[in-house]
């Protein structure tokens, strides 16, 4: 009997095991009940809809008659997609660090009916490979253990959840995201630059990047050296240019000018060929103009409903030749391509993920005056505020074309999209961005967001966890939360943004990996303010000035440009910085603290004041 029940949800990456014949359920409370009722443990496997390993696993694994037999019999099997779920994943594989250092997908988790993970690990082969047990293995000693060793189980299982707890709470411990209380400490600005000769130590220095093989663009890591290196640093600045010039003229970008997840190979050489939308919006902000150019087409050729949202990813995998084959699509010449079926996208439209594009097409938009990127971030913006948006909160973390997901939103999707729109609005002078950024700021700092029951109830939920690859929603909250205090004048945001990132920021002064980002918050919270205002009625001279203050950003700073109609607009809206700025067509104002110099009245007037402060 078969009793997979997932040809209804919405995930991509769940419909594509809607076949299998193992009784697949997704992730919720009915399915631990079931596993309760039955007493049996359940098997939780989590990955996402390009994820070649997890195909792999499907096919020799899941796709098999007797191991879903097996299966069926004696577990629950619950199937997670980790785009649509990352609450669900951050937890068990904050559970699964107890059993392999190897963490990544497919991540295959054995829990009891209380959600408490007692044994977990990653892909396992159909047969044993050198020390890799086969599926079959695992599964017969995880039954062992449940029949035989019940109270062993029970007790390894609390252990972790506990240790899950109570790394929780030490990592709140002293912050929260109000906006009361006292102002936590940042790590100096020397001890923040400190890291960067850190980072010099671990460049690769035969083939750039950091550390050996695997190479990941780790586009965070980067976004930290750019802002140190804005800062006035040149050993930053060095690492950053050779870190993005070896990943442009490497394999890893391809030849229509995306980027693949990472290289398998120290030189940057072999790609893993799929390619996701927060690794190429993450690049954008702080790519050189060519670079950015060839992110943005692969975003609007490729990635880009015809809505205007983007989805998640594109596939490694496509169909050569009647063959299932990994990479090879992306080796034929782009001439060679429409030959052949191109590999699938993973059509989620993720809310945070295209916040961070919205983010990275603004600001390389202003940065390289490219109107195209911010007519795509536009767009982009509008569909997911459309859709996901409602009276001004995030109530849909992931849609597709079958509908939106129950899944609830996490703040990786309100603190990324709020920064994204807050940027959007920044360079285009829209007010509705900015106030529909102002309103998801004040849910996210309030922490008015849902809580999984399951996890809710087994204890183990960890919040957003760090991210290598991703920007933290909790970072660009906080970024976000001190723009908005710039423009307003609101002397309660700096200390909400310095709440927000204090811890992640002092662990990132060790291991600044996956707490990048929240250096370079911490950074600019910690710099002199300097806002820049840029007002003109005709577009051409108001494009250039935009122009050259976006190519002055440094951390601590706002640029905002707008007409003297749109400044009349945020004024009255409660933004103070344009109080007031509708007198002088052009004017273009450096501040310091709000204290603003003369108006410069042309180009050259804001260069030489650009120059001189």
């Amino acid at each position: 009997m078969n009793d997979n029940r997932l040809g209804s949800a919405v995930s991509p990456y769940l419909r594509l095991h809607a076949d299998n014949p193992v009784d697949w359920r997704e992730w919720g409370p009915d399915a631990f009940a079931e596993a309760r009722a039955r007493d049996v443990p359940v098997l939780v496997s989590i990955g996402y809809a390009t994820c070649h390993w997890c195909h792999v696993m499907a096919r020799e694994s899941f796709a098999d008659p007797e191991i879903a037999e097996l299966l069926r019999q004696d577990f629950v099997a619950v199937k997670v997609d980790r785009e649509e779920r990352p609450d669900v994943d951050a937890s068990t594989m904050a559970a699964a660090a107890a059993f392999t250092e190897q963490l990544g997908w497919p991540l295959t988790a054995f829990m009891t009916p209380d959600a408490h993970v007692f044994f977990a690990g990653t892909y396992y082969p159909p047969t044993p490979v050198g020390a890799h047990p086969a599926f079959r293995q695992v599964l017969g000693a995880v039954l062992d253990a449940w029949r035989d060793r019940r109270t062993e189980v029970h007790a390894n299982a609390s252990a972790i959840a506990t240790a899950i707890r109570q790394g929780t709470t030490e990592a709140t411990d002293g912050g929260g995201d109000g906006r009361g209380g006292a102002e936590p400490s940042l790590p100096s600005v020397d001890t923040i630059r400190g890291v960067v000769d850190a980072l010099a130590q671990g460049e690769d220095a035969d083939h750039g990047g950091f550390g050996g093989a695997p190479k990941f663009p780790s586009a965070p890591l980067l976004e930290f050296l750019a802002d140190v290196a804005a800062d006035g640093d040149d050993q930053a600045a060095g690492l950053l240019e050779r870190s993005l010039l070896v990943i442009a003229r490497s394999e890893l970008t391809d030849a229509d000018g995306g980027v693949f997840r990472y290289a398998t190979k120290r030189d940057w050489s072999v790609p893993h060929y799929e390619r996701m939308l927060y690794d190429n919006a993450g690049l954008l902000a702080i790519a050189p103009q060519d670079q950015a150019r060839g992110i943005a087409d692969f975003l609007r050729d490729t990635l880009r409903r015809g809505d205007g949202a983007f989805v998640a990813a594109q596939d490694s995998e496509s169909t050569i030749d009647g063959r299932r084959v990994e990479g090879e699509w992306y080796r034929l010449p782009l001439g060679e391509r429409p030959r052949f079926d191109p590999p699938p996208l993973d059509d989620q439209v993720l809310t945070g993920w295209n916040g961070l594009a919205i983010r990275g097409l603004a600001i390389a938009g202003a940065r390289h005056g490219d109107d195209e990127m911010l007519d795509l971030a536009r767009a982009a913006a509008d569909a997911v505020l459309a859709a996901h948006v409602q009276d001004g909160h995030v109530v849909v973390r992931s849609s597709t074309p079958r509908g939106a997901s129950t899944a609830p939103p996490t703040i990786e999707d309100v603190g990324l999209l709020a920064e994204g729109l807050l940027e959007l609005a920044l360079v285009t002078g829209e007010l509705r961005y900015a106030t529909a950024a102002r309103s998801l700021v004040d849910d996210g700092v309030a922490g008015a967001l849902e809580v999984d029951p399951v996890l809710a109830a087994s204890g183990t939920a960890t919040g957003e966890q760090p991210q290598t690859a991703l920007r933290s929603g909790t970072v660009a909250l906080a970024n976000a939360s001190a723009l908005l205090g710039a423009l307003t004048g609101d002397d309660r945001s700096r200390p909400a943004a310095a709440r927000l990132v204090a811890d992640r920021a002092r662990t990132g002064t060790t291991r600044p990996l996956g707490h990048a980002d929240a250096l370079g918050v911490a950074l600019s919270l910690q710099q002199p303010s300097r806002e820049l205002v840029v007002v003109a009625s005709d577009p051409v001279v108001l494009h250039e000035l935009r122009t050259l203050a976006a190519a002055a950003r440094r951390p601590g700073s706002v640029v905002v440009a707008v007409t003297p109609e749109q400044a009349r607009a945020w004024s009255a809206a409660g933004f103070s910085l344009l109080d007031g700025r509708d007198a002088l067509d052009p004017a273009a104002y450096v501040c310091h603290d709000h204290v603003c110099a003369l108006p410069a009245r042309s180009p050259e007037e804001l260069t030489a004041q650009l120059a001189s402060s």
